[in-house]
């Protein structure tokens, strides 16, 4: 009986023959996905690492009112950079009550009062609100200094942090919140709900924005009273940010098809939460990522939710126009370059 174990004409695969059996399998992809996800694991763990495991100051903006061009003034503010290992960006204002204005406004991270006469004690008024790691890395820098110096200083905190959130990390985690659960949103309309059209996508995604942005509000504030957020407000930034991470990846799909989540993760996760300033605040943050992370839907999102709970006078409309921005833009380039869902490859599938 004939041997047909290697087809008709009885000859093993050439191996142009292999590869091309192995491109139309389901193998191809999945061996792609094991290299990505296995990259992709250690990119994840270096960024946050880099950007977070060890905050280093690099320049801290803040305000000096009083002597503080006399020889004690000098002395500490010398003194402060030496123990920093960094330099202090001081800009001196008329009175105190400018320099607390300009902290408000967050241009500045702290105050630096010194009286005239060298005989009462210097002054650094901190921020908590306006970044708790700066603020402990601050007034730790200023009692070394007081110590080493004889230079007595008094820290007291201008803004303090609300009581249910005395590490300032809530307003990260529930940016973190949107900002996930906007793209995956996005990722499961695509696998689900493929016959939608280009609109209705776009609607689903701004209706599941809406009602996911309430209830993180509604979860962090209401249920868990971790943080007294100025509800409606609040509401629409995080609505805000879901729907613009859910239009990147809807962006991005169109694009680059099933492999959207690539650009989308890198984008969002891998350099937009490390960059946010919201579990470490820009000055600390290394220089390049304090730059870039404000023009990213997460810094966005933290800027925008940090002024709004703690700075509600001074709300910047930058922070609204970066969130804008990438929606509209993303949704521009889905509308226009898109197909319909029913056309579009499923996520992450041959």
């Amino acid at each position: 009986m004939p041997d047909v174990s290697h087809g008709v004409h009885g000859r093993p695969p050439t191996l142009a023959e292999r590869w091309a059996a192995f491109r139309a399998s389901p193998y191809l992809p999945a061996t792609v996905l094991v290299l990505i996800l296995a990259a992709s694991a250690g990119l994840f763990a270096g960024s946050y690492t880099y950007a977070m495991a060890n905050p280093t100051p690099h320049s801290i903006p803040a305000a000096v009112v009083g002597d503080y061009d006399g020889e004690q003034g000098r002395r500490f503010i010398a003194g402060m950079e030496k123990a920093l290992s960094a330099s202090m960006k001081l800009r001196p204002y008329a009175t105190h009550g400018a320099a607390v204005e300009a902290v408000d406004d967050q241009k500045e991270f702290a105050v630096i009062d010194v009286p005239a006469g060298g005989k009462k004690p210097i002054t650094l008024e901190v921020s908590g609100a306006s970044g708790a790691t700066v603020a402990e890395v601050l007034g730790e820098s200023a009692v070394k200094v007081s110590r080493a110096t004889g230079i007595p200083v008094a820290v007291r905190d201008l803004r303090p942090l609300q009581k249910g959130d005395p590490r300032g990390l809530a307003i990260f985690y529930i940016s973190l919140a949107a900002v996930i659960i906007g793209f995956v949103g996005a990722i499961q309309l695509n696998v689900h709900a493929r016959a939608l059209k280009a609109w209705e996508r776009v609607g689903f995604t701004a209706a599941y924005s809406v009602l996911g942005g309430f209830a993180i509000a509604a979860v962090v504030d209401w249920l868990l009273g971790a943080l007294n957020l100025p509800f409606v407000e609040s509401w629409l930034i995080l609505a805000l940010t879901m729907f613009a991470s859910g239009m990147v990846f809807s962006m991005f799909n169109t694009m680059f098809g099933r492999w959207a989540m690539l650009p989308t993760w890198g984008l969002m996760v891998l350099l937009g939460n490390p960059s946010s300033g919201g579990a470490v605040s820009w000055p600390l943050l290394p220089s390049p990522l304090g730059v870039v992370g404000r023009w990213l839907p997460p810094g966005a999102s933290v800027n925008a939710q940090h002024t709004a709970v703690y700075f509600p006078h001074n709300q910047h409309a930058f922070p609204f126009l970066v969130l804008a921005g990438w929606a509209v833009v993303s949704c521009a380039v889905f509308l226009i370059w898109g197909r319909d869902a029913a056309d579009r490859p499923a996520h992450a599938t041959p």
